[in-house]
């Protein structure tokens, strides 16, 4: 063997031995999602990606957890204060303080206190409650997408369904690309039946928001269970369980029911457990516990 070709395999064989003991990097998907920390004002509520994750504690903090690789946008809104938006950097990890200045703004301190009211509303006179101060905040400025959407969600409980509509058009005028409202105009085209209308609408608004719809993809499922297309609900209840990072409860009982009806127990049986391990005390509780053990009694040995 000449001295050259003796010298390339020798080279050859360093190289082999320098890429074996390089450290093996974790899996893609290891390395997908990391763990944020808001702080910022108590009981302030926290969107990521426009996707609602939470309200922080006594102390200002939310852990978000599962939160994917890449840039976010992160929205935080409290009583009192002006709502901010902050960018989050790929390479974020651990505590992300945002901080918020009291605001004196009519519109916007009415819009909160309409938002709060239509959350705890339990009845039609606390959703009229919520009407009112949406109006009065849409008095002080009409150019205000989130409150006519806002409008639009209780006009739909209201069964105020061609009110929700124009809501929804009015939130569009102002912003022409909105994934929210197209989510809640399909939800309104549900409450009438007209589902082909609520499917395309479902479907614009996750292509509005890039692919990442939660409320969409619920809204989907919903529409594939009533027409008894069952795998497909479970699908998409599926996607809107990925991206919500198991902060909605409810949706893993849709998907057990779902799942169940198309005859596929053992993704039934997993749905009700993941349900009752993220709410053990929730309304449904007793319900899917029982489901669950009949269902768990069907199964061979």
């Amino acid at each position: 063997m000449s001295a050259r070709i003796l010298g390339v395999t020798l080279l050859i064989l360093l190289c082999g031995l320098v890429i074996m003991a390089q450290p093996r990097r974790a899996p893609a998907a290891a390395q997908s999602s990391r763990t944020l920390t808001v702080v910022t004002e108590p009981k302030a509520i926290v969107w990521l990606d426009e996707i609602r994750r939470g309200v922080t504690d006594s102390s200002g903090r939310l852990l978000l957890a599962k939160v994917s690789a890449g840039a976010h946008t992160l929205r935080v809104r409290a009583n009192g204060f002006k709502e901010a938006t902050t960018p989050i950097s790929a390479a974020a990890r651990g505590e992300t303080n945002v901080r918020l200045v009291r605001t004196s703004d009519a519109a916007e301190l009415a819009f909160q206190q309409a938002e709060s009211a239509r959350e705890s509303a339990r009845d039609a006179d606390g959703r009229q409650k919520a009407v009112d101060l949406y109006r009065q905040a849409l008095k002080a400025r009409m150019a205000f997408p989130a409150a006519h959407v806002g409008l639009a969600r209780v006009f739909l409980d209201l069964n105020d369904t061609d009110g929700a509509l124009t809501e929804v058009e009015e939130a569009r005028r102002y912003r022409p690309n909105y994934p929210e409202a197209s989510a809640v105009e399909g939800r309104i085209y549900r409450a009438t039946g007209q589902t082909d209308e609520a499917i395309g609408a479902f479907n614009r608004a996750i292509r509005e928001s890039r692919g990442f719809q939660p409320e969409a993809h619920v809204g989907l499922g919903r529409v594939y269970e009533d027409r008894g297309q069952y795998e497909l609900a479970a699908r998409e209840f599926q996607i809107a369980i990925n991206q919500l990072a198991d902060t909605e409860p409810i949706i893993y009982q849709l998907l057990g029911a779902a799942a169940e009806k198309s005859g596929n127990t053992k993704d039934a049986i997993a749905a009700y457990e993941n349900y009752l391990r993220l709410a053990p005390n929730g309304s449904l509780a007793p319900a899917v516990q029982s489901i669950l053990e009949q269902l768990k009694s069907q199964q061979p040995e």
